[in-house]
């Protein structure tokens, strides 16, 4: 997923990269022109120069740092997605174990949380529809519910309930 992120931050970072040569072209320029002009008096024409590669390297500035601080946000953001999942796949297990699911039931199981039908888990397993079926039973009762729906809303309510 990183790669993903540094690829959509390569453009503002392209910009930002552009407007520094611009910035720092435009204040070498206008320092150029006041030693110049420095005998016969500074015009209005250098001063805005002068004022606007300012402006543009501040510009710069406030870019980078806003580039910066979004980065460190979706690092965080990442992170705080990878817990997440690392959580609710501890928490899983953690139900398949007091569940005391054999390995073949806590696939069956994972496989209906993940939303496929009998005859999918059937294929995925390379077992007979009614073997699943008969596993998915067992993994009902041993949950307490009667449905693979009830299954999947067990768990989110679990993922929903506040301490």
């Amino acid at each position: 997923m990183r790669l993903t992120s540094d690829q959509s931050l390569f453009t503002p970072i392209l910009i930002v990269a552009l407007q520094a040569v611009a910035a720092v072209y435009f204040l070498v320029d206008g320092i150029d022109d006041m030693i110049v002009q420095a005998r016969d008096g500074l015009s209005i024409g250098i001063a805005m120069e002068s004022i606007v590669a300012m402006a543009l390297l501040g510009g710069v500035v406030m870019g980078s740092r806003y580039i910066r601080r979004l980065t460190a946000e979706l690092d965080r953001k990442e992170t705080a997605l990878a817990n997440a999942r690392g959580a609710l796949a501890e928490h899983i297990a953690m139900r398949f174990d007091e569940w005391d699911l054999t390995p073949g039931g806590g696939e069956v199981a994972l496989f209906a949380l993940k939303g496929c039908d009998v005859a999918e888990i059937a294929r995925l397993r390379g077992a007979a529809p009614g073997t699943v079926r008969s596993q998915l039973s067992q993994i009902y009762a041993k949950a307490g519910v009667s449905s693979q729906a009830m299954l999947m809303s067990l768990f989110i309510e679990d993922l929903l309930l506040v301490d």
